[in-house]
């Protein structure tokens, strides 16, 4: 059986590349050329190609279904996502949950939890993308 806490952290790094960017925001449908266009990104406010709201948000679901799936059955709930500020084609990030809440699913199997987390650009400290969110998980 799992021993899932309160308090419990889970976190992974991870390495964008202009390549990583084009290939997930053309595989996601997304074809703005800030993620695209070297030339449009470089002339616009960020100086050069992002990574698209759906890379850096499908990576920081992606860890907690990762995480939780070595441990337990696990299937999202709801996650609610802020995009705080842009974050560069070669930023190296840091991905970081915690389990704030744990809650029975009454007349139904398994808990919920309750999860906050971040992406934080290494080279600056800085919180590019907040989330919020549960997911339910079977012990």
């Amino acid at each position: 059986m799992a021993n899932i806490q309160i308090g419990d952290r889970f976190s992974r790094e991870y390495t964008f590349t202009a390549e990583r960017v084009r290939e997930f925001s053309l595989a996601a449908g997304d074809d703005n050329p800030l993620h695209l266009d070297p030339e449009v990104a470089a002339a616009s406010q960020y100086g050069g190609l992002i990574a698209s709201g759906t890379h850096t948000t499908a990576l920081m679901l992606g860890l907690t279904a990762s995480h939780f799936s070595k441990l337990v059955s696990v299937v999202g709930k709801r996650f609610t996502v802020e995009l705080k500020r842009a974050v560069p084609a070669d930023a190296v990030v840091s991905i970081e949950w915690e389990i704030v809440q744990l809650t029975p699913r009454p007349g139904r199997s398994g808990r919920v939890a309750h999860l906050e987390g971040a992406l934080v650009d290494k080279a600056t400290g800085e919180i590019c993308v907040k989330a919020v969110g549960e997911v339910v998980i079977e012990i």
